[in-house]
């Protein structure tokens, strides 16, 4: 049987707007957490009080274009929309933090991230686009490729993966295949995150010198680092060559990594026609108690300490 509560109205009603605000605070902070990316380009030295400012609006503008994005996510689900986006560029160009700034208030059963490893020995002998089709959109789904097909025009040419004749299939096959895509009612956005020379090798000293972040380095991205021209020279192919008006490439200025991250999100809102779902009034129901019910015990021995 349920215990009255002694406190008034007005205190019940004080508590629940407290924790509803501590709830709220959190969620907030659960961004602030994910800025420690940023702690030693952005540090104490960077505070300036202008700096501190910047940072307000950053937050405030990120918010509400979250907010659009959940209004997004609602209409993809209500019409049925499929949308893929593709998010292309150099190591450490801020790929990853925009797609998490995307993705962080969504739905992971509406949108969903597709970063696929290097490909196995079975993968290689498949037709090339034979492996991406499975993490193609569902009607009411959006899928985010942290990298995508285009491995085969930049990495893969770089670091002679494939053949000259493998590459030149790759761009006589990929506008095909886009406008396929396309024509069976897949939306297709393409963004490339552009830096230069000199941020990159800030961003990759900084992962040297951090331990949280040395993980993201590998041997194929200080090779990428030596050979910059050649990945310069295979991007201007790729944007070249797969500029396609069912599937246009947009390039997003990335030297500054705030910028870039509302900018890529304000910009994918603005290529989608969709508009504010209206949802039917939510009324929680009444919680059910049965007085032959007597709530058991957990064991100390399954409770995890409370070190904090």
């Amino acid at each position: 049987m349920k215990e009255p509560d002694p406190r008034t109205d007005t205190e019940l009603m004080a508590e629940r707007q407290r924790r509803f605000e501590e709830d709220l605070i959190d969620a907030y902070d659960e961004e602030l957490e994910m800025e420690v990316d940023d702690r030693i380009i952005d540090g104490p030295a960077g505070f300036t009080p202008e700096h501190r400012e910047a940072r307000k609006q950053y937050f405030r503008e990120l918010f509400r274009l979250q907010g659009e994005l959940v209004k997004l996510q609602d209409w993809i689900v209500a019409t049925g929309h499929r949308l893929v986006v593709i998010f292309e560029g150099r190591d450490a160009a801020g790929k990853g933090g925009a797609i998490k700034r995307i993705t962080q208030r969504l739905n992971p059963r509406v949108c969903r991230v597709a970063a696929l490893p290097a490909p196995n020995n079975r993968e290689r002998t498949q037709w090339y686009f034979q492996r991406y089709v499975s993490h193609l959109p569902a009607g009411g789904e959006m899928v985010l490729f942290d990298r995508s097909w285009y491995n085969r025009a930049g990495v893969e040419r770089v670091m002679n993966f494939c053949t000259d004749d493998e590459y030149e299939e790759f761009f006589r096959s990929v506008p095909e295949f886009e406008k396929m895509l396309a024509r069976s009612g897949v939306q297709i956005l393409k963004y490339w995150f552009s830096i230069t020379d000199e941020e990159q090798e800030i961003r990759f000293e900084n992962r040297i010198h951090d331990p949280l972040k040395q993980w993201k380095l590998s041997p194929m991205d200080l090779e990428s680092r030596r050979r910059w021209e050649a990945y310069t020279q295979a991007k201007e192919v790729m944007l070249q060559r797969s500029h396609i008006p069912e599937a246009p490439w947009w390039v997003v200025q990335a030297v500054d990594k705030k910028r870039a991250r509302l900018n890529c999100i304000h910009h994918l809102l603005s290529q989608v026609p969709y508009h504010e779902i209206e949802h039917p009034q939510i009324d929680l129901p009444s919680r059910v108690y049965h007085e032959d019910y007597s709530r058991q015990p957990v064991p100390q021995t399954m409770i995890v300490p409370e070190v904090y």
